[in-house]
């Protein structure tokens, strides 16, 4: 199964840009009359066949569309501290698109090691990531913001906090509404301080527990999608 991005999408016609056309024709080795499928990132997923073959200007036949494809219940948006090493992102939002997330927000605190995001690079992965497990929608992945801007936001969402100090936590599972809007925000390799987990609370956030193991900062955001994803089936 062929799958193209193409969020532009809305005619029955379609031509693919210069970079998928050369995927199309010089890698993959399609011609006239070959099927595949595009998905527009919000939930479109259209069969085509090729009518004009051509390496920089592929031309398209849309024969039809899904609307809200592979729609999930629920909403999960994760905000997570970047690693120091930007390959742990990119795998936690390959990993992450493939099993189900909506919204993604880098945020910079207190003992943030990385301080800048170039997300260009980083949607490009999620792109990759959506067109391998057949997604129609795109997480959206969001600019850089600071921790302590982040916790205000986000009134009508259930907000957990996931740290490893020691205290009262609970798990996802006790307190998760099924069907909800979700936030979880996840810290840097040195942990939150303790003045921003008391803000977190004070923002209506509620400590959980990933598990009884010390986890890295991406293993404990994909262990915190993996949750709610399966805790909504």
């Amino acid at each position: 199964m062929h799958i193209f991005y193409t969020p532009d999408i809305n005619l029955e016609t379609y031509i693919l840009s210069e970079e998928e056309s050369k995927h199309c024709i010089k890698v993959l080795r399609l011609d006239s009359g070959s099927l595949l499928y595009l998905v527009d990132g919000n939930g479109g997923f259209y069969d085509a066949i090729i009518e004009d073959p051509h390496p920089k200007r592929t031309k398209l036949k849309i024969l039809g569309k899904v609307e809200n494809f592979g729609k999930r219940n629920h909403y999960l948006h994760i905000a997570i501290a970047p690693t120091k090493n930007i390959e742990r992102v990119e795998w936690f939002l390959e990993k992450a698109t493939e099993i189900g997330i909506d919204e993604i927000t880098p945020i910079i605190c207190d003992r943030s090691e990385r301080k800048e995001i170039k997300t260009e690079r980083l949607n490009k992965v999620i792109t990759s990531a959506i067109k391998q497990s057949i997604k129609a929608y795109h997480p959206k992945l969001n600019e850089a913001v600071r921790f302590n801007d982040l916790i205000t936001q986000n009134a009508n969402t259930q907000k957990f906090i996931a740290h490893c100090m020691d205290g009262g936590k609970v798990t996802i599972k006790e307190l998760l509404i099924p069907n909800s809007n979700y936030l979880i925000v996840i810290g840097p390799e040195g942990d939150f301080t303790l003045e921003e987990v008391e803000a977190a609370v004070n923002n209506n956030f509620i400590p959980v527990s990933l598990g009884d193991s010390r986890l890295r900062t991406e293993t404990a955001a994909l262990e915190a999608c993996f949750e709610i994803n399966f805790l909504n089936r």
